[in-house]
């Protein structure tokens, strides 16, 4: 834990408190620390910003280089976000990353991502700026209230501390009094990098409604046998496309209908299918498992190719080959994707336009999605009516909200980190305006 330190030179004499140490709360203490606040930020996990560091393991995805209006239009509530780009969009996150000393560059699916591929080189940057603005930072504080007090509210936290050399930790209760407070506490899922959402019971207590927390950006089940899942979980599937059950009825060949076909890649897991294509389809799924118990999604594993074509290619002659060694010579089409199609499609026709039409539109039925802790993102959490512009709770004049606590949503490609940056600043920017003029702000 961060030991208090003296207020930081020019900053004001009262604190203010941000709980939650991920990109939002660190984007609303900074907007607070640059007014010249003193800004202390409370934190449950022994070190800061976990799920960013994980999400950046693969390569650190920003945001996404597309027009605005298109970009606004990926979220599940555009008009809660889209005043938010307005002040802190795709260019805004890339001037802010670029004043860090971090460069950027666009990729061919034009995701942003920094050059060196990784969240802490970022992470460092930011956070010896914000110590050089004299922000104080306290980890293994858990929030377990908030209560009204005169000048404010008082915060408690359930404090974990190493003891001396070789004796246990020691457990005890701290409460703070602050006029002010940003809550950045992020959604329902990966609770072992400290979101959990359990801030929803504390503010339910002060009659603040919550939407419940549904799993997003995830992947679902599928009964596998047990030679798919155990030779090919973790593989890839690429290229391929996908589409959704109620577009693409059975047996149609893909390429009569491109425009209801998403392309990109996946992943077999033990469990069933996962990756940026599912996870782009999610909430639609599952509205789709929601209303009748399943959804049909049709694959196609052959993008590239249309359905003419591989049906010319599978009427030649294969001679002594066998039939799977003339599928990879002659089309490529092997590992993955080929035991996909003789996993969902084992009694296919081997007459070259019915194998054909399989490898264009193969069906799979999908029951549910993976528990919630397993999702990159939630969606649920505070709705909008919940919320003045400012990002400040109508019921607790004082309190504000950023992030993935908010009721919001969007696919994987930037869009999650951008939102969460974007709303940090327009919260925090809000508390300084409530500060600095002694009232809610308009």
């Amino acid at each position: 834990m961060t030991q208090p330190r003296a207020l930081s030179a020019g900053a004001k004499e009262e604190a203010v408190a941000v709980i939650g140490a991920g990109p939002a709360g660190l984007m609303a203490a900074e907007q607070l620390a640059e007014a010249g606040y003193q800004v202390d930020v409370f934190d449950a996990m022994p070190s800061v910003a976990r799920k960013f560091l994980r999400a950046g393991v693969g390569g650190l995805n920003l945001t996404h280089n597309e027009d605005l209006q298109a970009f606004t239009e990926r979220y599940t509530h555009p008009e809660l976000v889209r005043p938010w780009l307005g002040v802190f969009g795709p260019d805004h996150l890339r001037q802010w990353v670029n004043a860090l000393g971090i460069e950027t560059f666009v990729g061919s699916s034009r995701r942003v991502f920094p050059v060196q591929m990784k969240a802490s080189p970022l992470l460092r940057a930011w956070l010896q700026r914000l110590r050089e603005q004299g922000v104080r930072i306290h980890t293994r504080h858990r929030w377990t209230d908030l209560a009204l007090v005169a000048e404010g509210y008082q915060l408690s936290f359930d404090v974990t501390e190493p003891g001396t050399a070789g004796s246990e930790r020691i457990n005890t209760t701290r409460r703070v009094n602050t006029r002010l407070v940003v809550l950045a506490l992020g959604g329902g899922s990966w609770a072992r990098l400290g979101s959990n959402g359990q801030w929803s019971r504390i503010l339910s207590r002060t009659g603040i409604k919550t939407t419940p927390f549904t799993p997003s950006n995830c992947g679902f089940d599928y009964p596998w046998s047990e030679w798919m899942r155990e030779r090919f979980a973790g593989q890839p599937l690429k290229p391929v496309a996908l589409s959704l059950g109620s577009e693409v009825p059975a047996g149609k060949p893909a390429d009569t209908d491109a425009s209801v076909w998403r392309t990109g890649e996946a992943i077999i897991t033990r469990h069933g299918v996962q990756g940026g294509l599912i996870y782009q389809a999610s909430r639609a799924l599952q509205q789709r498992i929601e209303l009748n118990g399943f959804v049909q999604i049709y694959w196609d594993l052959m993008p590239d190719r249309s359905h003419a074509d591989i049906s010319r290619i599978l009427a030649q002659p294969r001679g002594k080959q066998t039939f799977a060694n003339f599928l990879r010579k002659r089309l490529a089409f092997s590992g993955a994707r080929a035991a996909l199609l003789n996993e969902l499609a084992p009694q296919t026709a081997r007459d070259p336009d019915s194998l054909a039409s399989a490898i264009k539109c193969l069906p799979q039925r999908l029951h549910s999605a993976r528990p919630l802790d397993e999702a990159i993102s939630t969606g649920g959490g505070i709705p909008a009516n919940e919320l003045s512009n400012e990002l400040m709770l109508r019921r607790l004049p004082g309190v504000f909200c950023a992030g993935e606590m908010l009721d919001w949503d969007a696919p994987t490609g930037g869009y999650l980190l951008n939102a969460c940056l974007a709303s940090g600043q327009v919260a925090g920017a809000g508390a300084v305006a409530y500060l600095n003029h002694s009232g809610a702000p308009s």
